[in-house]
């Protein structure tokens, strides 16, 4: 029994189909519905997201939240333990800032408010979900917490990323790991951060005018987009956690989904096992040609 919340695109999409495909239920959670749509005006609904999990072989339950409701969230996870009577694994993927961010913009001149909405909607969406989420999901043996942000721990630690509000979104989140995986220690479930590496999301296919079928063509304008996965890859690199009965292991670390991928064998759509992480260290920042041989 699993609940993702923020399933409407990118990687939350991939880990609620990649769940369903394990035989999960799955409450798929947005703002974005079939008649509304969220500030960020895109086409994909959660309405979709559950018929792909339904397709996957799982069961989807489509559910509009707005996490930044303390009311709604509750309710949400009120709904769950009637109908379900637990709650195995929580996905925290609640993100939905890509309009707000202004890249390589000092703090002083970055606009405040959208500054300030970035950190609400990737900080206080997951302090707000798991606090009511977390009473249910400790009633599970080996329930699982899953902090979906951008880069590892190591990584971020030495890079600066994009700007100062940005920096701080994606940073808090790997401490939330930390934290959470200390407090729920004692009930035996485990907290993990998880980073996809350079996601192929709607949003990055529509950025570089391409699609899935032919994102390739993008690569002579953005030559290490040739590392690039599916968000299926992230995906399945949370099923691997979340049906990993030693998944314990785990708890406060944070991993990435090439890194998961050498340890559970599981590969992108493609049949690849795309390292990110590790070629932007490697390649990309160490200012070599985009050549993706031994990393994927």
């Amino acid at each position: 029994m699993a609940l993702v919340a923020g399933a409407t695109r990118g990687a939350g999409r991939g880990i609620a189909v990649e769940l369903g495909a394990a035989g999960a239920t799955v409450y798929v959670t947005g703002r974005t519905t079939r008649t509304q749509r969220s500030e960020y005006n895109r086409p994909e609904t959660i309405e979709e997201t559950a018929e792909l999990v339904n397709e996957a072989g799982g069961k989807g339950i489509a559910v509009q939240v707005d996490h930044l409701v303390p009311d709604q969230v509750q309710a949400l996870i009120g709904r769950i333990e009637n109908e379900q009577g637990r709650l195995d694994v929580l996905v925290n993927d609640i993100w939905g800032a890509e309009n707000l961010m202004q890249w390589d913009v000092p703090v002083w001149e970055h606009s405040l408010d959208n500054g300030i909405r970035m950190l609400r909607l990737a900080i206080d969406t997951h302090l707000i979900t798991s606090h009511f989420a977390l009473p249910l999901l400790i009633r599970s043996e080996n329930g699982l917490v899953v902090e979906m942000t951008d880069g590892t721990d190591a990584y971020n630690e030495r890079n600066y990323r994009v700007s100062m509000f940005y920096d701080l979104a994606k940073t808090s989140v790997l401490r939330m790991a930390k934290s959470l995986a200390r407090e729920l220690q004692p009930y035996r479930c485990t907290a993990v951060a998880v980073t996809p590496g350079w996601m192929r999301s709607e949003i990055m296919l529509e950025t570089f005018g391409v699609r899935e079928d032919n994102w390739r063509d993008a690569l002579e304008k953005v030559p290490h987009f040739v590392i690039s996965e599916t968000p299926r890859f992230v995906g399945r690199a949370v099923a691997a956690l979340a049906g990993d009965p030693e998944v314990s292991r785990w708890n406060g670390q944070s991993v990435s989904s090439g890194e998961l991928a050498k340890v559970y064998d599981f590969y992108d759509l493609d049949g690849s096992q795309p390292d990110a992480w590790r070629y932007l260290v490697e390649v990309q920042d160490a200012g070599k040609p985009a050549n993706a041989a031994g990393y994927r």
